[in-house]
C-alpha cells in the first residue's frame, strides 16, 4: 500500500519516453476504495466530534465553576418578636450589657434556625442584631449569606418560608413570634450594618410634650459631607406613635436612582417594604413634609454622593398618643371626612370605615376636596396598596376634586392604607341631598357634583366629567369640534394648542402643503425657511435653524451689544453662546429668575402659592390703605409695577415715594413685620413712564427705587426681563400671583395668591374687550371667568417659565372689566414692547 499523501491516476506514466510500470489497486476492487474513503471520512468526523465534546465539557465547567457556582453576597433584614421578656430602657443602648446579651442570644436562635435548613445553612456568613423594640421585644436583625448563583433563589424561597421557633439558649427559653426576612438590595447605598462607634448615627428618644430636633451633619453653617452613610434612629415611649416634621430640606436636585436622598422607614431597620417616603431635591418650608409612624419607632436615613454641596434638613420629631381609632358611624345631615392626622401623611397599616347615614328621605353624597394616595409604581386603575373603596369601587392616585353619590341615605367609605410609602390623604364633605333636586338653583352633573347654572355650556369641564358641555349649542364666541362635538372659546382656535382633542381647532389654521406658517398668520413657501431673510416679517421663518445666523435687524430680532442681530428664536440665557461678543449670555443678565425651591404642584388647601414659589413677588404698602398694590423685584436697587398705582387721588398722594413701603419675601401679609424671610425697604423714587394714559392705561408702567440694596436669599431672587424679540405665543401657559381681592369688590388675600391663565390671541381679546387693546398689552386669563387678577394685584408680575428653566416678566397686571368675569379678560402690560423704555429709564 502506497502512502497515503501520494496521488494516483490509472494512465501509464513516462519519463524520458520509457514507459514506466507502476502497479496500483485492481480498478475492479471499488468496494475496498469505499471502505478506505470511508475510514478516513469517519476519523475526521471523529476528531470534529471529540473536540466538540471537549469544547462542551470545558465550557460546562467554567460555567459551573465561574458563573453557575460564582458566589454571590445576599443579604436580608428583618425581625422577630420575643414574647416572654419585657421591654427595659437598656435595649435601647447598643453599647450596653442588657443589649448585647440578648443580641447574641437572639443571634444564636436566629443562627440556630438558619442551620436548621439545607437551604440556609451552609452559606451563612453573619448575623447581627441592630436594634431593639417595644412589644414585647422586637429585635431587628441583619444577615449576610454568600451562596453560589444557581442557590440563589432557593435560598430566597427558604427564607421567605423559614419559622423560627421558640428555643431555650444557655438556659434561658426566648418565646419567638412573628419572624419577617426581606431582601436587602445589595445595589442600594444603604445596604451597611451601624454599630455604636458610627460617627454618623444618632440614637434619639422623645420626651413627653417635648419637640427633639436634628439635622444633617454641620447644619446650618456648613454643607453635609460626600459619600455620607449617617442614620438616625427615632423612638417614643410605649403606646405612643411618632410625629416626624422636615422644617428645612435643601438638598441635591433629584437623580434618577443615584445623587443624594433621605429615606423614612416605619421600623428601626432599612426595610424596603417599610418605607414610608424617600426624599431628595428641595422644599420650601410650607410643603407637607410630615410623617407619622404606625409604632413608636422611626429610622431616617441619609446617603450622598461626592457631588454637590448643599445645605441639607432640619427635622423635627415629637410622640402621639397610639391610636387606631378612625371612621365611625355618622349620622349628621352633613360632615367632614379625612385620613387620619390630614393634611399629615396618613401613618402606614391603618385601616378606616365611615358608615355615613343621612335622614331617612334623603340621598347623600361625597365630594373629594382633596385627594392624594399616591403610591410609586402603583397604576391607578388597580389600587392594590392604598385605596379608598365606595360601592365596590376603589379610588387611589393623585385626583382632582371628585364626587360620588349614592342612590340612598347610607354609603360606606373604606380607607385602607398598606405598610409603605404614605401620602397625604383626603379631605372629603358628605352632605344630604333631595332626590328630586339634588342641586337646587344649579346644575347636576352627572357624577352628582353641583355647578352654577352659568358654567353649563361655557367651553369648559366644570364637572369633570364633561356633562355640563354635552348637547350644547355654540355661541357667537364658539366654535364646535368635530369628534366630540363640544364648544369651544372661539380664542382657542389656532392658538397651537389641541384643546378639542382631535385636532379640530387647529385644523384650518395650516398653510397649503410646502408652505410654512408664520406666527402672524401669513403663509410662506417652505424653501424660503432658513434662508437668513425674514420672509415671514415676525422672524418666524428664521428663528429655529439651529445655529443662529447674524441677520438684519428687526424688532422681531435679538440685537447684541455689539450691534448686529441674531435669527434665534428668544436666545437669551438658554446656555449656548450666539452673539459673537456673548451679550445674550452675560452673567449680569442672566442671574435671574431662578427659584431656590422647585416648584411642587401640591398645595393643601385652595390656590395658596407655597413659600417661595415667587421670590421677585413684592407687597407694596401704604399707611392708608396697607397693601395697595405688587411690583417685581429685578435688581438689587429696582422694582417694576404698573403706573396707575401711583396716580394721586383725593387725600392721597400716591406719586409721592414716601407714601410707600416695599416688602420682599413677603408670603403671608399678617407675618410681614415678624417673619425674618421677609425684607422691607422704603421707596426712594417712582419713575412713571410719561405716556401712560389714565383712560386707556396705554404704557402703564413704572419704576421704583428702593432707599437701600437688597440681598438675594432663598425667598428673595429677580424675575427675567425678557428682550423685545422674546415670543411668548398664544396658548401659552403663564402664572399671575398676588393679594388682591378674592373676589370682585371682595377683601384681599392674606396669603399669596397664584392662578394658571393663558396667553389669549390678541385679535380675539381685542373683540371680547371692545377694541380696547394696545400694542402695549397682552391678553390673558379664560374666558369663561373665575381665574383672574384683581383689585390689589395691580403692578404685580405676569411670570412666564421658559424652556431654559428660568422665569421671565412677560405682563405687568395692568386692567380688566371687573374681576374673573365671563368674557372679559385680564389685561397686562406687554413687557417686551417696553423693554427699550426700561433700559432707558432705568438702566437695565
Amino acid at each position: 500500500m502506497k502512502e497515503p499523501d501520494i496521488k494516483y491516476n490509472n494512465r501509464p506514466q513516462s519519463f524520458n519516453g520509457i514507459e514506466e510500470m507502476v502497479e496500483f489497486l485492481p480498478a475492479t476492487n471499488t468496494k475496498k476504495m469505499e471502505k478506505m474513503t470511508l475510514k478516513k471520512k469517519l476519523l475526521i468526523v471523529g476528531i470534529i466530534v471529540a473536540f466538540a465534546l471537549i469544547s462542551l465539557a470545558i465550557g460546562l465547567l467554567v460555567w459551573h465553576f465561574a458563573y453557575r457556582n460564582r458566589p454571590v453576597h445576599k443579604m436580608f433584614t428583618g425581625y422577630l418578636t420575643v414574647t416572654n421578656i419585657p421591654f427595659v430602657d437598656a435595649y435601647e443602648n447598643p453599647a450596653s450589657p442588657e443589649f448585647a446579651d440578648l443580641s447574641s442570644k437572639v443571634t444564636e436562635v436566629l443562627l440556630n434556625a438558619y442551620h436548621s435548613d439545607p437551604a440556609i445553612g451552609p452559606y451563612v456568613l453573619s448575623c447581627n442584631v441592630t436594634a431593639f423594640s417595644e412589644g414585647s421585644v422586637i429585635s431587628y436583625y441583619v444577615s449576610e449569606f454568600k451562596v453560589p448563583a444557581y442557590q440563589g433563589d432557593a435560598l430566597d424561597k427558604a427564607m421567605s418560608e423559614l419559622k423560627v421557633k421558640t428555643a431555650t439558649v444557655r438556659r434561658m427559653t426566648l418565646a419567638v413570634d412573628a419572624f419577617v426576612a426581606y431582601p436587602l438590595n445589595m445595589t442600594t447605598p444603604f445596604c451597611f450594618v451601624s454599630s455604636p462607634t458610627d460617627r454618623c448615627t444618632f440614637l434619639l428618644h422623645a420626651s413627653p410634650g417635648v419637640v427633639t430636633q436634628f439635622s444633617t451633619p454641620g447644619f446650618p453653617n456648613f454643607p453635609y459631607g460626600p459619600n455620607a452613610r449617617c442614620q438616625w434612629a427615632l423612638r417614643g415611649d410605649a403606646g405612643h406613635m411618632l410625629l416626624l416634621h422636615f422644617k428645612t430640606f435643601k438638598m441635591e436636585p433629584c437623580k434618577a436612582n443615584r445623587g443624594d436622598f433621605v429615606t423614612v422607614y416605619d421600623s428601626l431597620t432599612a426595610m424596603e417594604p417599610r418605607i414610608m417616603v424617600r426624599l431628595c431635591g428641595s422644599y420650601p418650608p410650607s410643603y407637607n413634609l410630615t410623617f407619622i409612624s404606625s409604632q413608636n419607632v422611626m429610622l431616617v436615613t441619609l446617603v450622598t454622593d461626592n457631588v454637590g454641596r448643599h445645605p441639607g434638613f432640619l427635622a423635627e420629631f415629637s410622640q402621639i398618643q397610639r391610636t387606631t381609632l378612625c371612621g365611625g358611624v355618622l349620622k349628621d345631615a352633613s360632615g367632614e371626612i379625612s385620613t387620619p392626622y390630614y393634611p399629615a401623611h396618613y401613618p402606614p397599616n391603618r385601616e378606616c370605615v365611615w358608615d355615613i347615614q343621612v335622614p331617612a328621605n334623603q340621598h347623600v353624597k361625597i365630594r373629594f376636596l382633596m385627594f392624594y394616595l399616591l403610591e410609586p409604581s402603583v397604576p391607578i386603575t388597580s389600587c392594590t396598596k392604598d385605596y379608598v373603596e365606595i360601592n365596590n369601587q376603589k379610588y387611589c392616585g393623585e385626583r382632582s376634586p371628585f364626587v360620588v353619590s349614592n342612590n340612598s341615605s347610607r354609603i360606606i367609605v373604606k380607607f385602607r392604607s398598606d405598610q409603605s410609602y404614605t401620602d397625604t390623604g383626603f379631605l372629603a364633605k358628605y352632605l344630604s341631598y333631595e332626590p328630586k333636586n339634588p342641586c337646587p338653583d344649579q346644575f347636576t352633573c352627572k357624577s352628582g357634583r353641583c355647578i352654577d347654572l352659568d358654567r353649563k355650556c361655557d367651553g369648559w369641564n366644570d364637572c369633570g366629567d364633561s356633562s355640563d358641555e354635552n348637547s350644547c349649542t355654540c355661541t357667537d364666541l364658539q366654535f364646535r369640534c368635530k369628534t366630540s362635538q363640544l364648544c369651544k372659546p372661539r380664542f382657542f382656535l389656532c392658538d397651537g394648542v389641541n384643546d378639542c382633542g382631535d385636532g379640530t381647532d387647529e385644523l384650518d389654521c395650516k398653510c397649503p402643503d410646502k408652505f410654512l406658517k408664520c406666527r402672524n398668520g401669513k403663509c410662506i413657501p417652505q424653501e424660503q425657511k432658513c434662508d437668513k431673510t425674514d420672509n415671514c416679517g415676525d422672524g418666524t421663518d428664521e428663528s429655529e435653524c439651529g445655529d443662529a445666523v447674524t441677520t438684519t435687524c428687526t424688532v422681531n430680532t435679538f440685537k447684541c451689544d455689539s450691534g448686529e442681530c441674531i435669527t434665534k428664536l428668544n436666545p437669551e440665557c438658554d446656555g449656548v453662546k450666539d452673539c459673537a461678543d456673548g451679550s445674550d449670555e452675560k452673567q449680569m443678565s442672566c442671574n435671574c429668575g431662578i427659584r431656590p425651591y422647585s416648584r411642587r404642584t401640591r398645595i393643601v388647601g385652595g390656590v395658596n402659592a407655597d413659600i417661595g414659589e415667587w421670590p421677585w413677588q413684592v407687597s407694596l404698602h401704604t399707611q392708608k390703605d396697607g397693601h395697595t398694590c405688587g411690583a417685581s423685584v429685578v435688581s438689587p436697587t429696582i422694582l417694576l409695577s404698573a403706573a396707575h398705582c401711583f396716580q394721586d387721588a383725593p387725600g392721597v398722594r400716591y406719586s409721592d415715594p414716601s407714601t410707600w413701603t416695599a416688602y420682599m419675601g413677603l408670603h403671608n401679609q399678617a407675618t410681614r413685620t415678624t417673619s425674618s424671610d421677609v425684607v422691607q425697604r422704603k421707596i426712594k423714587k417712582i419713575v412713571a413712564h410719561k405716556g401712560f394714559n389714565d383712560y386707556t392705561y396705554d404704557n402703564d408702567i413704572a419704576y421704583l427705587e428702593l432707599e437701600s440694596p437688597i440681598t438675594y436669599t432663598d425667598f428673595i431672587q429677580p424675575i427675567c426681563i425678557p428682550e423685545s424679540s422674546h415670543i411668548f405665543p398664544v396658548g401659552k401657559s403663564i402664572w399671575v400671583t398676588g393679594w388682591g381681592a378674592l373676589s370682585e369688590g371682595g377683601s384681599g388675600a392674606q396669603i399669596l395668591q397664584k392662578a394658571e391663565i393663558r396667553v389669549i390671541n390678541q385679535t380675539e381679546c381685542n373683540k371680547l374687550l371692545e377694541e380696547q387693546l394696545t400694542a402695549r398689552m397682552v391678553c390673558a386669563g379664560y374666558v369663561s371667568g373665575g381665574i383672574d387678577a384683581c383689585q390689589g394685584d395691580s403692578g404685580g408680575p405676569l411670570s412666564s417659565v421658559e424652556s431654559n428653566g428660568k422665569v421671565y416678566l412677560a405682563g405687568i397686571v395692568s386692567w380688566g372689566e371687573g374681576c374673573a368675569r365671563r368674557n372679559k379678560p385680564g389685561v397686562y402690560t406687554k413687557v417686551t414692547a417696553m423693554r427699550d423704555w426700561i433700559k432707558q429709564n432705568a438702566g437695565l
